[in-house]
């Protein structure tokens, strides 16, 4: 068979066969190199991608950063490649005497790095590409280990083949790399004289080499960031497949990444409850990058989040009658904030105000933004407020906060009406008339059961999370739960650490369990996730709103298919909203 045949034979089996579109494997870029004025990329780089089953794709060196974005967006792993010397400029150091600098590469690659970082994109940082990640991040690097290191060096640029390992690193017995070879020591290659001198906040060293220089580090922070020193694709050159479970971890996590990437961009991702209109009222604006905001245009866009209920939040107050006039007027006013700072986005959010409107802004690419109110104590003692408010495109009001009101008793409060006041049943069936949801987060466990007894519409908890996991007041019991289900209602998981974790602090894998938890009381079709951030929400893991990506990866690691995941990031709240509302 000729080549001519050859070809024409391997078309009619792609064809015959699984269709071009229907290929799933994770697309990793590689950064290359830059020599003469050409971009070059060594062929043992995309071998190793293509062995452990990526589709791999050449990053050139320029550093427009819209250009870098785009490219990220297509992208489900990295993989920082080898090279010269990083400038020493880029850390503060006057450079020593034989540095061998790649200006072209440099800018980019610290810019693509933190960009990746920002995404939760996976990266695989090899030779030159640990000591970026190192840069990039708040590392320390040194220039020339011979002249720099403490220590007598071993020879780090051997002359044998590349493919051929020159001597052993000392793994940690509990990183990942060790997980890959189940080994103390493994035997690497080596082409370098700049190295990691100190590894990032939020990093820690799982290799070392026998005179002390760094050689793996990984990431501490649930990003899925690995670098080595040594070059792993070298030894698929020499049909050496000793090196594979690196790549296979890249394409593995890479593979995730793209599966969530898919979810996100085909269903609602609506978190229920967040409180950044409080920052609003100090001057933060919705639409800057802001680093103390936890919810912003721009994290919302890199958690490829659609939708965001923001809340009017009142602190529980006096309730004589001056008091309760200031309360009603903070929640106007907070409103109108909410309002203002929305339209400032040129258009790349709106408020919405019905279910519908979240699905039409998805498709146009447009973020949305609900209305809520935290604390029932907004309505004074004026019912006709709930009406008004609900005009105002108001979806919920949290009843209580912490503290009776003069609607219900609170979670963390004298029990002064045993649940529910008169006043309070007269407001929760004005809210089912007039189509606002009632949430019950923060209400007493009575108040609960009095809510869910006469209102007869289904009702939310738009920041709860499971008793039976951490004991507090705030969360709910099992049995609750199960209430709150069998009325046709929903449960939002809240990311506050207090409430996911009792005796230390709470991690992402802490609100992971709450969540399966829940939709094991509940059934699927019931639990939801409702952060809380900007009003206290956050773990790491899950730190603010561009972590949600991650979130879904990990959501998907416990065995929650596409639908399931459907359903708790927003169809089943808006199943409530829609019957609340009557559509």
């Amino acid at each position: 068979m000729n080549k001519a045949e050859q070809l024409e034979s391997g078309l009619r089996r792609l064809d015959s066969g699984t269709d071009v579109l229907g290929f799933h494997s994770p697309v990793i870029g590689i950064s290359g190199n830059f020599r003469d004025g050409d971009c070059t990329l060594a062929q043992a780089y995309y071998l190793s991608v293509v062995e452990a089953g990526g589709t791999p794709v050449v990053i050139p060196s320029y550093d427009d950063e819209k250009a870098l974005v785009s490219v990220l967006d297509t992208l489900d792993g990295i993989v920082l490649s080898g090279g010269a010397d990083i400038d020493p400029d880029y850390l503060g150091e006057e450079p020593l005497e034989g540095v061998s600098i790649n200006p072209r590469r440099d800018n980019q690659e610290l810019m693509l790095v933190r960009l990746a970082v920002a995404r939760q994109i996976p990266v695989l940082g090899i030779c030159r590409g640990i000591q970026v990640l190192a840069a990039a991040l708040g590392g320390k690097l040194y220039q020339d280990i011979k002249s720099q290191h403490d220590r007598e060096c071993i020879e780090h640029s051997q002359t044998i083949a590349r493919g051929l390992p020159s001597h052993e690193v000392r793994l940690e017995k509990d990183s990942l790399l060790y997980s890959f070879f189940g080994k103390e020591t493994l035997a690497v290659n080596s082409f370098h004289h700049q190295a990691v001198k100190e590894v990032p906040a939020g990093f820690r060293v799982t290799a070392v080499a026998p005179d002390g220089i760094i050689e793996g580090m990984e990431s501490t922070s649930f990003r899925p960031i690995l670098g080595v020193q040594w070059h792993p694709e070298c030894f698929l050159l020499e049909k050496d497949l000793t090196m594979m479970p690196i790549f296979k971890w890249l394409i593995d996590k890479a593979s995730l990444y793209r599966r969530a990437k898919e979810l996100h961009g085909k269903t609602i991702i609506l978190d229920s409850h967040c409180d950044s209109p409080m920052m609003f009222d100090e001057g933060a604006h919705f639409c800057d990058r802001n680093p103390e905001m936890l919810v912003d245009l721009h994290k919302m866009t890199l958690g490829r989040q659609d939708a965001s209920f923001m809340v009017a939040y009142l602190k529980q107050e006096e309730r004589d009658a001056e008091s309760l006039k200031a309360a009603v007027k903070k929640a106007d006013r907070l409103l109108t904030l909410i309002e203002d700072r929305i339209g400032e986005c040129n258009g790349h959010a709106a408020i919405a105000t019905t279910p519908d409107e979240l699905w039409q802004n998805k498709f146009k690419g447009i973020k949305s933004v609900v209305k809520g109110i935290e604390n029932g104590y907004a309505v004074g003692l004026d019912i006709d407020n709930v009406d008004r408010f609900r005009s105002r495109g108001v979806a919920y009001m949290t009843l209580c906060h912490n503290g009776d009101n003069d609607i219900c008793d609170s979670h963390k409060g004298n029990h002064e009406h045993n649940g529910l006041s008169r006043f309070g049943r007269e407001v929760v069936a004005r809210m089912n008339k007039v189509g606002m949801m009632v949430d019950l987060s923060h209400a007493s466990e009575k108040s609960f059961w009095d809510a869910l007894e006469c209102s007869t519409k289904p009702i939310i908890c738009s920041h709860s999370s499971s008793r039976a996991l951490c004991d507090h007041t705030r969360n709910l019991t099992d049995e609750q739960m199960r209430a709150l289900a069998a009325s046709g209602g929903v449960a939002q998981v809240c990311m506050y650490s207090g409430f996911l974790k009792k005796e230390e602090d709470a991690t992402v894998e802490d609100a992971v369990r709450h969540i399966m938890h829940m939709i094991d009381v509940m059934g699927i079709n019931h639990v939801g996730i409702g952060s809380d951030f900007d009003g206290g929400g956050g773990v790491p893991g899950l730190e603010d709103a561009s972590w949600f990506v991650s979130l879904t990866e990990r959501l998907m690691a416990q065995g929650l298919s596409d639908e399931d995941l459907s359903l708790i990031w927003g169809r089943n709240f808006l199943s409530v909203w829609s019957a609340n509302i009557g559509v």
